[in-house]
């Protein structure tokens, strides 16, 4: 996490009104100035959650906002405000890659185990897919715009985007989404639904594109291939998203 990250967070409303001490139950959310404020310290707040910033003093964090807008002399030393935000990003740099780690660690574990199942078929790339219904329609090339219906999980279950949910397909390039998913389309027959099994590096990596899908994740989608659009009738059609996941993004 950046240095910037934990200074802005650390200005937090948020942690004020949910401070321990009786002035929290006076907090009044009345008018546009109060709501947008604790609505930033909600935001932030989540955000300190999820980067695992469980601990920090909501008193000191009640001061440090009474003082600046006060106008008041800063109890701490430049240096020692240096030292404190370091510590803090140190911490959280070591517990990202300790989940990265075990994250990484349960992925392979899970395709080890789910590539010994009936019907499971991994292929060179180390990518995994089972037919769910089997069509004959013509199979998409990478330079072709599809439309599919799709719904995105992490292997626990948890679901992180889905066209399915929003009753909405979409058309995307083939050779514009995650290498999972060019292979997985490139496999489909129009009318097919498949489910694919991503490792993390033919997903997201190390790299965690939104809060809902962390670090090293294995992928599961439930993919339906509609259509393959015809390029004459998408001539000046509005550009397809890149990525499947664009909707968990708005999470963030």
């Amino acid at each position: 996490m950046k240095q910037h990250r934990l200074a802005a967070a650390v200005a937090l409303v948020g942690l004020v009104l949910a401070g321990c001490d009786s002035q929290t139950n006076s907090v009044e959310l009345k008018t546009p100035a109060q709501k947008a404020s604790y609505g930033i310290g909600l935001n932030m707040g989540r955000s300190l959650a999820q980067e695992g910033m469980d601990d920090l003093d909501s008193k000191a964090v009640a001061q440090g906002i009474e003082d600046a807008i006060g106008k008041k002399e800063q109890r701490l030393k430049d240096e020692e405000l240096v030292e404190a935000f370091a510590s803090l990003q140190k911490r959280s740099e070591e517990r990202l890659a300790k989940l990265s780690d075990e994250s990484k660690a349960a992925g392979k574990k899970f395709l080890e185990e789910n590539g010994k199942r009936d019907g499971v078929v991994t292929t060179d790339s180390g990518l995994q897919y089972e037919i769910i219904k089997k069509a004959d329609g013509a199979q998409p090339k990478p330079t072709d715009i599809v439309t599919v219906h799709y719904e995105g999980k992490l292997t626990d279950g948890t679901v992180f985007d889905s066209s399915i949910e929003r009753g909405s397909p979409i058309d995307l390039p083939v050779n514009g989404v995650i290498p999972g998913w060019v292979e997985g389309l490139q496999l489909m027959h129009v009318g097919e639904k498949i489910k694919l099994y991503i490792p993390s590096d033919l997903a997201y990596g190390a790299q965690s594109p939104s809060p809902a899908i962390p670090a090293n994740s294995v992928l599961v989608f439930d993919l339906e291939l509609i259509a393959i659009k015809d390029p004459k009738a998408e001539a000046g059609a509005p550009d397809a998203p890149a990525e499947p996941a664009a909707e968990a993004d708005k999470a963030e």
